[in-house]
């Protein structure tokens, strides 16, 4: 078993990293807590093998958690932010996860920190096809997104598209309009390739909501949606390769 904690400011972002913990047979949950010195204290002690760590928090930035614990566990940053990145890569971090995390990018970077602890084990772990309970269950698969006065959760098999515009992303589902500062290349990371698709440069939609599709343009209810030049053929290949 790996030991792990996960560190982070927002209660939200703790409740959504405790749920994909909770799925993976080879992790074991520590302590989840928004107090980083209580976390450092923790992994001095050698009761951790793995961190999920934030970056921005206020008595003590994930950055410099990094610099007094020394190695002394793996860590797998948890950010909202990229620029973090490239610190955290010379710190020797795992993996950097971009918030909102997609339980698919979760498990890629828990399957890369679990061949650096324990290899051995690793190497007999069943791929996520294997065994159902670790595959992300899409019916209840969720990804939170900061709006203007709160922090929401959408799950995914609720979105119909997403529309990128100048500054903000409006993620449409079957109930409402969600606004939020995001780009689309960052939500296009979040969301499994299974069910989403980025079809335009302005558009990712999900695949099971298509009601038709004319020439280059989706039907998804009473919107149209233009599908874009340079992901012609690839939307193209996966609707053949889906075709019975």
């Amino acid at each position: 078993m790996i030991r792990c904690l996960v560190v982070d400011d927002e209660p939200l972002a703790l409740n959504i990293l405790e749920d994909y913990i909770a799925k993976m047979p080879f992790l074991q949950l520590v302590k989840a807590t928004t107090n980083p010195i209580e976390a450092l204290t923790l992994v001095q002690a050698g009761e951790a093998d793995l961190v999920f760590l934030d970056v921005q928090m206020p008595e003590l930035t994930g950055i410099q958690f990094l610099k007094i614990a020394n190695g002394k566990a793996k860590v797998i940053l948890t950010t909202a932010y990229p620029q973090y990145a490239l610190e955290g890569y010379e710190l020797d971090v795992v993996d950097y996860l971009l918030k909102p995390i997609a339980f698919d990018r979760f498990y890629k970077a828990v399957q890369k920190a679990q061949g650096i602890i324990n290899p051995a084990a690793a190497v007999s772990t069943p791929a996520p096809a294997a065994t159902p309970a670790q595959q992300p269950d899409f019916l209840s698969d969720f990804i939170f997104v900061k709006t203007e006065h709160k922090i929401q959760k959408v799950y995914l098999h609720d979105i119909l598209f997403i529309e990128g515009l100048k500054d903000y992303i409006s993620i449409f589902t079957t109930n409402e309009r969600i606004i939020t500062l995001q780009n689309m290349k960052k939500m296009e990371d979040a969301l499994p390739e299974k069910h989403f698709i980025r079809v335009h440069r302005s558009y990712i939609v999900s695949l099971d909501k298509i009601d038709s599709i004319e020439r280059s343009r989706i039907f998804i209810g009473d919107k149209i949606i233009p599908v874009g030049d340079t992901y012609r053929d690839d939307f193209f290949r996966i609707i053949d390769g889906k075709n019975v």
